[in-house]
């Protein structure tokens, strides 16, 4: 799982460089592995409305759908950050619509790292925690 983790991370901190963040200057990158073993990523894309702001997460399990793809095993999450970012409530959710167990990997550029589960995981703890 190591090597995977690691694959995942890499591919989502390359996929930053995607990002449209002309607002925040945030950017995060997102990796998804669905059980075929495909990986589509994602990076964030913001609008001046902030509420039409899309995350890297949706946006890499949105391509990963109209791919074909509906069966997520993991997905990485990397931006340039202390601490790894707790995704939003809504990249929280949205995974729990195909996978309520989902590995999340949440990781900074620089390397620290914390792994939990989606939506069903996060329910039960405090976000500080996940």
């Amino acid at each position: 799982m190591d090597m995977q983790v690691n694959y995942l991370v890499r591919i989502g901190s390359t996929a930053r460089s995607k990002a449209y963040a002309p607002y925040s200057k945030f950017v995060v990158g997102a990796a998804v592995k669905c059980k075929s073993g495909a990986v589509l990523v994602g990076a964030n894309i913001e609008n001046r409305s902030f509420g039409l702001t899309i995350c890297a997460e949706r946006v890499a399990m949105c391509a990963a759908v109209a791919g074909g793809e509906q069966d997520f095993v993991a997905i990485a999450v990397t931006a340039d950050s202390d601490e790894p970012i707790v995704p939003c409530g809504a990249c929280l959710q949205f995974p729990a619509e195909f996978n309520p167990d989902l590995i999340i990997v949440r990781a900074t550029v620089l390397g620290q790292r914390k792994i939990g589960k989606s939506f069903a995981s996060f329910r039960r703890t405090r976000p500080e925690e996940f």
